[in-house]
């Protein structure tokens, strides 16, 4: 696929990575020179200088040829034009972009990004991405992450297996045994670096990620049977009072009438905004980094802190010291993979990548066939897919014992007519039925193929 993105920064940059990969014919444009280098330098991309919303700039990056813009600059009324220049004078059928101010996306303005105004098929916002994801963490803290498909009623969970989970060095086999009730599917194991979809011969250790495919309604069940069944969240601070912090804070607000919710703003004016625009959330003017400010906020009797500033290097300071001064947990925003691996030896209790986020809408759109949902896990290495079976599909029609499907892919989750089937052997996939799987990234594009209408077979 030809893709144009407008912007080298950090969000692009990530998804530049990821479909150049995949071997998409991928090009870059941003204003800064520098960024365009480094991209060149570093991945197998052509980049341009000059602004993406210009009808030269894109004329030459080969927009009359593209198939998909993805405009992620850092200001959304370049994005819009971006957009709005490749579907006028270039036709490109597929455009994404980025818009970070709220207030472009409330519903009375919905008409805005319609084809007859501002023709955006997909709006990309991380700031809402990474708050919804904070926002399912703080409700279910067993888990490492949370991620909703089929309309919201299937859930992919990942669990970390330590020492006190009471499945450890149990087949997986045995769970449906002991469980018949329990909808949910173990569909892959991260362990030790490399991520695998495991057989119900197979056995879960201490140290494991297991990412369970599961019932919705069932997700605290799954969850408490993994041995993290934890209080949510009640006493939350939060350090940076930034997009997401706004978002985040107004979505407590709604949804966790419970919480008692504080935010720690370095920028006295910033501070000001969010004191008039929140209800119930205190707002504190300081550093996160200081150990008086975080006194005055109770952190000693905190159940949580969220560290969102915009600085990874402050983000992480800031969970280490809410630790060391008595707060129970801690979440922080790390853009910097490099970061990752050593989170767990500082005592980070977990980390969210906004750019895995940003990368995995992306990729919804960027996969050919009936695909529905798409979430990128383990930095790449492999993706929960949301999909629909159609007459065509090699899946529909026999048990599913019988298919021989690759290694690397394991379906997780059936929705036939309004019900979910967790699968077995005599499973049946049917026409229409919506299946999730876990793939892993060198598996993807059999899946696509299981997915494509006929007169792409």
């Amino acid at each position: 696929m030809r893709i144009i993105i407008c912007g080298a920064g950090q969000v692009g940059y990530g998804i530049a990575e990821r479909l150049s990969a995949e071997d998409n014919d991928v090009t870059v444009i941003d204003s800064s020179a520098e960024l365009i280098q480094n991209i060149q330098d570093r991945l197998d991309v052509r980049g341009y200088v000059g602004h993406g919303s210009h009808p030269d700039v894109l004329a030459r990056a080969g927009a009359e040829h593209a198939e998909m813009i993805i405009a992620v600059t850092l200001y959304d009324e370049v994005n819009m034009v971006a957009c709005q220049v490749a579907h006028s004078l270039f036709n490109v059928t597929t455009k994404i972009a980025r818009i970070r101010a709220q207030s472009y996306r409330q519903a009375h303005w919905q008409n805005l990004f319609t084809r007859d105004h501002m023709p955006i098929d997909v709006i990309i916002s991380p700031e809402v991405e990474v708050g919804d994801v904070i926002l399912r963490r703080i409700a279910l803290p067993g888990a490492r992450d949370v991620v909703l498909f089929n309309e919201d009623t299937v859930a992919m969970v990942a669990i970390e297996c330590d020492e006190n989970c009471p499945l450890v060095d149990t087949p997986l086999t045995q769970l449906s045994e002991l469980f018949p009730d329990l909808n949910a599917v173990v569909a892959g194991i991260a362990r030790k670096g490399e991520m695998i979809t495991p057989r119900s011969s197979d056995q879960i250790r201490t140290g494991d990620t297991a990412y369970v495919i599961a019932d919705r309604q069932q997700l605290r069940r799954t969850i408490s049977i993994f041995g993290k069944d934890q209080p949510e969240a009640s006493r939350i601070i939060i350090a940076g009072g930034g997009n997401i912090g706004i978002y985040l804070s107004n979505r407590i607000e709604a949804r966790l009438p419970n919480a008692r919710t504080k935010i720690i703003e370095n920028s006295r004016s910033a501070a000001e905004k969010l004191a008039d625009q929140l209800n119930r959330t205190v707002v504190l003017h300081g550093n996160a980094l200081d150990e008086g400010v975080l006194q005055e906020a109770g952190i000693g009797n905190a159940d949580l802190m969220v560290a969102i500033t915009n600085n990874d290097q402050v983000n992480i300071l800031a969970s280490v010291l809410a630790k060391k001064l008595g707060c129970k947990s801690n979440l922080a925003l790390l853009n910097n993979v490099g970061y990752h691996d050593f989170t767990k030896s500082l005592g980070i209790d977990d980390f969210i990548n906004p750019r895995s986020i940003t990368i995995s809408r992306v990729l919804q759109y960027v996969r050919r066939g009936r695909i529905r949902g798409v979430y990128s896990i383990e930095n790449g290495a492999a993706e929960i897919v949301e999909a629909e079976a159609l007459e065509t599909s090699p899946l529909v029609g026999k048990p599913l014992r019988e298919l021989e499907l690759p290694s690397g892919i394991r379906i997780g989750m059936i929705y036939h007519n309004g019900t979910l089937i967790r699968p077995t052997g005599d499973s049946i996939i049917r026409p229409n039925d919506r299946i999730v799987i876990l793939a892993l990234s060198d598996r993807v594009h059999e899946v696509e193929q299981m997915f494509r209408v006929s007169q792409y077979y």
